[in-house]
């Protein structure tokens, strides 16, 4: 199926195919990183259901040249290669591949792990909500095989009812946790990103890629982790809703030089 006439007149996507990144979502993790500083001190990074690859590219991209930076990229699907990511083609619920990732690294772990998959959406929110919590949940099962302690974890997520119950389940791992939409992510979409830090795992606790992490008890979460889940915009949110003939502060893609549109929009016609 090509792409709609929607996807077109998206400023990022068309910023993507100028720039040569695979998917618009590229520039997703660059503002996430514009807004946490995600890629600081990073030398090893793993990227789970990397399909079709746009945030492999930004890996590679940041974290230098082969030999300095080192990027694998995982997904049970094949994709194009991407200069100095190594790819593995598995199943993010198999021990095989953390080992597989480990062996890579030398038996080092990774300093920052992300994950952008999305299950294939039903249209059916509630479905949807689970499909995607669950695949949160078993990239962080494989992120606590292969993160050192300290590090980040980055992945989308869809927000609903039962957010609390996974910021609670990555509160156990992570001090800090805080649900960000970048302003690339479209606002009629229910996507975010959890950006946890200071990776710290429970003393004593054992894991497998066939449990799912526990979770904190309500008793045990203090102040408003109670209630709310934090949230923030990475951004200016005057972005937001532009047509594809209207300026824009683009931030990171400053260099980015607005054209008018050929085809101005039409005023409605008047009703008679």
């Amino acid at each position: 199926m090509g792409r709609t006439t929607k996807d077109k007149r998206d400023i990022y996507y068309r910023l993507a195919k100028e720039k040569g990144w695979r998917a618009r979502s590229a520039f997703k993790l660059l503002q996430l990183d514009e807004e946490f500083q995600l890629f600081q001190g990073v030398s090893r990074a793993v990227d789970l259901c990397a399909a079709p690859g746009s945030w492999s590219q930004v890996l590679s991209r940041k974290l230098g040249a082969p030999g300095v930076g080192h990027v694998v990229a995982v997904d049970v699907q094949a994709m194009a290669p991407v200069p100095g990511v190594l790819q593995i083609q598995g199943d993010i619920t198999q021990m095989a591949t953390a080992q597989e990732i480990i062996q890579h690294f030398q038996g080092c772990p990774a300093d920052l792990v992300v994950c952008d998959g999305a299950p294939d959406v039903t249209g059916l929110r509630d479905v949807d909500e689970f499909l995607q919590a669950q695949l949160l949940l078993a990239a962080l099962s494989i992120a606590t095989h292969v993160l050192k302690p300290g590090g980040c974890f980055v992945a989308k997520v869809f927000r609903g009812r039962d957010a609390t119950l996974l910021h609670s389940q990555l509160r156990v791992f992570f001090p800090s946790v805080v649900w960000a939409k970048p302003r690339s992510s479209r606002p009629s979409s229910i996507e975010a990103f959890v950006v946890c830090k200071h990776y710290e795992p429970p003393p004593g606790l054992l894991l497998d890629l066939t449990t799912p992490p526990p979770c904190l008890s309500s008793s045990q979460l203090s102040g408003p982790s109670r209630i709310l889940v934090p949230f923030v915009t990475c951004g200016d949110l005057s972005p937001y809703d532009l047509g594809p003939g209207d300026p824009q502060d683009l931030g990171a893609c400053s260099e980015h030089e607005h054209s008018s549109a050929t085809q101005q929009l039409c005023s409605p016609r008047a009703a008679r």
